[in-house]
């Protein structure tokens, strides 16, 4: 839903441009931390509108994720306000194929990731994570359900995750499921934002206790691990910070930009070949973003797969002799058959 917040901070970045998120009073360790930026740009050089969401429902589009099982297809869902409890499968083009209704009170949704879900099979989570009220909820929710192998409309009764804050309650947008082991991450949208892990294996009665592990981006709303797990983005509204999480998280950060301007940017997704991010924001008819990654900010497998071709393309081929040296049996097989012709042609002479 369409905030003042992002005009308030604009004008705090314009007083002190470079301020430096901040950790939270509760400090794990170092942080890795992440540089934000205080307005929107061009992008990296190669930055496109993939699509464009073409539902008249999708108007607060706040999460985007890739399917796990249809080539082409992402998953979204509308922010708070006056909505249904609905989310979205569209193809890349922006035409809904799917519409699934959860049969749950919304309260405000702000992430959506998919993962292997607690059955082994792949599962969309919603994050009902939002806090209009700066941490009045006493707990927020994660809903999930199976990924369907046919998309077509449909209505269902979701599991729920229940979570609580180690540190008191939190406003939240960014939400991301690390695909190596199943571990789900909230992301909090503050000055002083944070990361907090939940526990390895989760309650799926009870409440289950987020723990902060490191400082995040200012006004945090969203984030996405690669499909390998090797890269974990945070976007903010107006840019995204990259991170390493070979080993986890907190990883190391491998480079902060500028994402194309938007009018609110919401929702941020790896491609499936882990090239690019894609990149959404709210509004009615509103654009996805195709945004390439390169260098260290390239997750393994996309980094893997683009020096592949040339070393298959190396082993497939045959030795190329240089000029000089291919030529070489020729010259001497000339010289051989001369030297035969000119001794034949002496030893005639000698005898006549």
């Amino acid at each position: 839903m369409r905030r003042s917040l992002p005009l308030v901070a604009a004008a705090l970045f314009a007083l002190a441009p470079t301020a430096p998120a901040t950790a939270a009073p509760v400090d794990p360790g170092e942080g890795s931390g992440g540089i934000d930026h205080p307005r929107g740009g061009e992008g990296p050089e190669g930055s496109e509108i993939a699509f464009e969401f073409q539902d008249d429902r999708i108007s607060e589009s706040s999460g985007l994720a890739p399917s796990l099982l249809h080539e082409g297809v992402w998953w979204t869902h509308n922010d708070s306000g006056d909505h249904p409890s609905e989310v979205y499968a569209v193809d890349e083009d922006g035409q809904t194929l799917a519409t699934v209704t959860l049969n749950v009170e919304r309260r405000d949704w702000e992430a959506i990731s998919l993962a292997q879900g607690p059955e082994g099979v792949p599962t969309v989570f919603v994050g009902d994570i939002g806090d209009n009220f700066g941490g009045g909820w006493p707990n927020i929710r994660v809903y999930h359900f199976t990924e369907p192998e046919v998309l077509g409309d449909s209505a269902l009764d979701p599991s729920v995750f229940t979570f609580t804050y180690e540190d008191g309650g939190r406003d939240a947008e960014g939400m991301m499921i690390d695909p190596r082991d199943g571990r789900l991450y909230v992301v909090s949208k503050e000055f002083a934002g944070s990361v907090y892990a939940a526990p390895e294996n989760l309650d799926p009665f009870g409440e289950n206790v987020l723990t902060r592990v490191d400082s995040a981006p200012l006004f945090a709303t969203d984030a996405a691990f690669s499909p390998d797990g090797s890269r974990y983005a945070v976007r903010t509204y107006w840019g995204v910070s990259v991170y390493d999480g070979t080993n986890g998280v907190p990883g190391r950060s491998v480079g902060s930009f500028d994402l194309p301007e938007m009018e609110q940017g919401e929702s941020v997704a790896f491609t499936p070949d882990g090239t690019a991010l894609m990149a959404g924001t709210e509004g009615a008819n509103s654009p996805v973003w195709r945004v390439p990654l390169s260098g260290e900010q390239l997750p393994d497998m996309a980094a893997e797969a683009e020096a592949s071709p040339a070393s298959d393309e190396d082993e497939g081929e045959e030795p190329q002799e240089s000029g000089a040296s291919g030529a070489l049996p020729l010259i001497l097989g000339g010289a051989v058959v001369a030297v035969v012709l000119i001794g034949a042609i002496v030893l005639l002479v000698r005898r006549t």
